[in-house]
């Protein structure tokens, strides 16, 4: 029943009606996937759990119009000292920015610095339904007021509302993102395949799985609740790209290797889907799980991540399992021109010229344990960079890899002016502790100056200029220090709020996340390993790996991070979804090799199975790896931080999977192991290959079946 169910596409009549029904669902998709910009939530107080002390403060604020606005500090600068003509202009625009749709209440100034050399002016802005692309809309009309008849002078928007809008104009790179990422599968496919035609189809159905996610993702964050901004966008992008085109690789693979037993395409279709189709759902079934996982997350953009990513894959897996066959089938053997598999070609032996893959299991099964110890121990020195890794969150002008104009405004404005004028921290408590209250913040040391309480309707309002950048580490610990401060004021019930209060929540909550969520994902996916290998031994060995391998692909990140991009850190949240990520889609290789040496296993044996798995699948692997690995290292393409750090870790850690981890220490594991891999199942008790004496290798290895040496 089930082999008929996963050979339904590659069937005579079947397959057209697949492409039939693909085809209608897109033309509505098409539309829907438009429309996913208009519910994303790019504001970061947008992203927190309700329980955190900055969104609780927010309807209390809200009386007083601080709770949906954002302020927009002006800066004009003239190194050799602004003139009266400045502030008049400075003057000027002030009146201009007040006209602006959008921006609150008139703005606070123009202040000319002490030194003379600058002026500032404090805009708030409010924060529509649109988020930042609203933010970024008002920032550009001020900035065409501020650099008309300049005159020299210099002029630039930072703070909370600059930052939005450099953001938003940096995750516009978007649709050059997914040119990137379909140009590397192409280019990779083209030498993967070596046919000019066949990479057509995996592209045409990584295109459609895409569009199809995007429509069912605008659906759930309309009417679901679900939380997605710029940031899912990407990810999701290149995570269907990656993982989709995976599957498609191991099908392909598969079916050309079907092609010379079946002289009917349909019947080689047929038995590639029975083949193929456990180890394609379990590895996008473990993906999906771990990425579900990040709901139990408190960070809003995180827990809406996970669904968002989770539908892509099973959009993705549904696609190669249903359109990609049935798009294999209708083109027929010409589409792998110039090269066509034949019918017969293997000849009686069945016996493949020996490939790389080959060679590597030959060589390692010359002193496997050796080498499995030599390979964690090398993988174990990787991950000590790991000690090295500042992973507590970046400062607004570091979220870039370029110096966009806000963060060139910041360092003008920390020249001239404090450091935290125009962005302060905002406190409320009851009216009647109001002076007891401000009289704890003035003696929160890097606060600089803290207003007169403002009263209404029994609840009180002050404001504290910080001493440091408000989006930097000093500006949080000052925050941690006046919440200290003020909850000591008993019945005040005193909160502290502002930008940097939603800063510090957001790290908090991602490192509550990894505590949680991490554990957690471990033990989804053994139990999906265990169900699938009908095992223990192997599940935990395979974990393990992967582990490991996280470890050390998290280790040369954080040294390349420090000692070669020079980046200032990274994002709270970027070890948890570096390991959901790395863990997920490295299990995905072991599983497509574990696989295969277990069906090989049942016929000769677990040694004889572990090297001819290898050989069967590691060009099909290597070139899946390389795949994934190319859509992720597209993300250095956005000028964000965050993007160029997943990206390269992402990338690094699936090649050392596929190259290292996969190909010799799962291998050596498993040959060291022998059949006690497949402890307690049917498999351990099944006849084992003899082990030869240490130092030789196996006599045959090249006897692999068909399908190993070649590229996928």
């Amino acid at each position: 029943m089930l082999r008929k169910m996963v050979s339904l596409p590659s069937g005579r009549v079947a397959k057209w009606v697949v492409l039939a029904l693909w085809t209608a669902l897109l033309v509505p998709a098409l539309m829907l996937a438009g429309k996913l910009g208009d519910v994303e939530q790019n504001d970061n107080s947008a992203w927190l759990p309700s329980n955190a002390e900055s969104t609780r403060i927010v309807d209390r604020a809200e009386k007083f119009q601080l709770a949906d606005t954002l302020p927009a500090i002006v800066i004009y600068d003239r190194p050799e000292g602004v003139t009266p003509a400045d502030l008049a202009k400075a003057r000027a625009d002030a009146e201009a920015f007040a006209g602006i749709e959008y921006v609150a209440g008139q703005p606070q100034g123009p202040l000319k610095s002490q030194d003379g050399k600058a002026i500032q002016t404090v805009v708030q802005v409010h924060k529509d339904k649109k988020g930042w692309e609203g933010i970024g809309r008002v920032v550009d009309a001020m900035t065409e007021v501020g650099e008309q008849n300049a005159n020299g002078l210099g002029f630039h928007v930072t703070g909370p509302a600059g930052y939005a809008s450099d953001s938003i104009k940096a995750f516009s790179g978007g649709g050059g993102l997914t040119a990137i990422t379909a140009s590397v599968v192409v280019v990779i496919l083209l030498l993967t395949y070596r046919s000019p035609l066949l990479p057509l189809l995996p592209l045409l159905t990584v295109g459609g799985a895409l569009v199809a996610s995007e429509a069912v993702i605008y659906l759930l964050a309309r009417n679901a609740g679900l939380t997605v901004n710029k940031q899912t966008s990407f990810i999701l992008t290149v995570l269907v790209f990656g993982a989709a085109t995976d599957y498609a690789l191991l099908l392909t693979s598969r079916y050309r290797e079907e092609l010379r037993r079946h002289e009917d395409r349909h019947e080689a279709m047929a038995e590639a889907l029975h083949r193929s189709s456990p180890a394609i759902i379990a590895s996008a079934a473990t993906v999906a799980v771990s990425l579900m996982l990040l709901m139990l997350a408190t960070l809003n953009s995180t827990q809406g991540l996970g669904p968002a990513c989770a539908v892509g894959i099973l959009v993705g897996l549904l696609a190669m399992v249903t359109l990609m066959p049935a798009l294999l089938v209708i083109c027929g053997r010409w589409i792998f021109w110039p090269v066509p598999p034949s019918y017969g070609s293997y000849g009686p032996a069945g016996a493949a010229r020996a490939g790389i893959w080959t060679r590597v299991g030959t060589a390692v099964s010359g002193r496997p344990r050796i080498v499995w110890i030599g390979a964690a121990l090398a993988l174990g020195v990787m991950a000590t960079g790991v000690l090295g890794l500042k992973a507590d969150g970046l400062s607004n002008k570091d979220q870039f890899t370029h110096k966009p104009q806000m963060a060139v405004g910041e360092e003008i404005q920390s020249r001239h002016f404090p450091a935290g004028s125009g962005d302060p921290v905002y406190v409320v408590a009851s009216a009647a502790s109001a002076e007891q209250v401000k009289t704890a913040l003035s003696g929160v040391p890097g606060l600089v100056d803290v207003s007169t309480p403002m009263v209404k309707d029994g609840e009180a309002i002050m404001l504290g200029e910080l001493k440091d950048d408000p989006s930097s580490t000093a500006a949080m610990r000052t925050v941690e220090q006046a919440r200290t401060a003020v909850h000591k004021v008993e019945g005040a019930d005193a909160q502290v709020g502002g930008n940097t209060a939603i800063i510090l929540d957001t790290q908090e909550a991602a490192a509550r996340d990894s505590k949680v969520i991490i554990p957690i994902v471990l033990v989804m996916v053994f139990l999906v390993l265990a169900l699938l290998l009908r095992a223990i031994v192997a599940p935990l060995l395979l974990m393990a790996t992967v582990v490991l391998s996280f470890g050390a692909a998290l280790g040369v990140s954080g040294l390349m991070f420090n000692h070669v991009f020079h980046f200032a850190g990274a994002e709270a949240s970027f070890p948890l979804l570096t390991f959901v990520f790395l863990v997920a889609l490295g299990i995905d290789y072991n599983i497509f090799l574990v696989t295969r040496v277990r069906e090989e296993a049942l016929l000769h044996g677990t040694r004889r199975g572990a090297l001819t798995g290898l050989s069967a699948t590691g060009a099909v692997i290597t070139s899946a790896g390389l795949v994934l690995a190319g859509t992720f290292a597209a993300m250095a393409s956005l000028p964000l931080v965050f993007a160029a750090e997943l990206g390269f870790a992402v990338a690094f850690g699936v090649l050392l999977d596929t190259t290292i981890v996969r190909s010799v220490l799962v291998t050596a594991l498993t040959l060291d192991v022998g059949r006690w891999m497949w402890w307690p199942g049917k498999l351990f008790r099944h006849h084992d290959d003899a082990h030869p004496p240490t130092g030789t290798s196996d006599p045959e290895p090249a006897l692999a079946g068909p399908g190993q040496g070649e590229a996928a």
